[in-house]
């Protein structure tokens, strides 16, 4: 199981034309998840002109809706789904309220400023990769964990979970593909002077470059 998702929930707002858009992402499950978040910032901002949607929901994106709630057809919604699409997220909802500004944007302009406001969200919100992970817990002795950074660093890999006994004992997350070649390479850096056990699979969040503005 891989997908890619926002990092946590929360919001950006900004002016265009006097009109402000302010866009709420949140993670969701499912999609009476997602409604119900709709509906809660209506309630909130009931006096707004417009609170536009888009949500993708399934390990596999498998749902995708949109809503333009009142807006010129295919000005709001559909923009800001490209957006979550172009960037391949899925389980999370974007909402885009509208406070008029009394200056009339055109279709290439509204279309500009609902999808920029999901792009700026995600900007600032961060992304995360959701990924199932094999775990190894490794046994060091305190001399052989000083050099441990070393082999992480040639690696790419992070430690978690470290205790520190009367050995060190500090846990890694890989690729399943990864394993044998891992396990070989610990074996060449401590000279086959470890021991290590697989702890099963995690679901892990690996964080990513932030989104940038389309």
């Amino acid at each position: 199981m891989t997908y890619k998702t926002i990092r946590a929930d929360g919001k950006s707002e900004e002016e265009i034309k006097k009109s402000r858009f302010i866009c709420h992402l949140k993670r969701i499950t499912d999609e009476q998840e997602a409604r119900d978040f709709i509906a809660q910032i209506k309630k909130e901002h009931y006096k707004a002109n417009h609170s536009c949607s888009a949500m993708i929901i399934g390990d596999q994106s498998q749902i995708k809706r949109s809503s333009d709630d009142g807006e010129p057809s295919g000005t709001a919604g559909l923009p800001m789904l490209s957006v979550l699409e172009k960037q391949e997220l899925t389980n999370l909802v974007a909402v885009v309220t509208r406070y008029f500004g009394g200056t009339k944007l055109g279709t290439g302009g509204l279309i500009r400023a609902y999808s920029g406001a999901v792009a700026k969200a995600l900007s600032a919100v961060g992304l995360v990769e959701v990924k199932e992970l094999e775990g190894l817990e490794i046994s060091l002795t305190y001399s052989q964990y000083q050099i441990w950074a070393n082999f992480l660093q040639q690696e790419g890999l992070q430690e978690a979970e470290t205790e520190f006994l009367d050995r060190v004992k500090t846990h890694i997350y890989l690729e399943s593909e990864n394993l044998n070649r891992v396990l070989s390479r610990l074996t060449d850096f401590y000279n086959g002077q470890f021991s290590y056990q697989k702890i099963g699979r995690r679901l892990l969040e690996l964080p990513l470059n932030s989104g940038s503005n389309e």
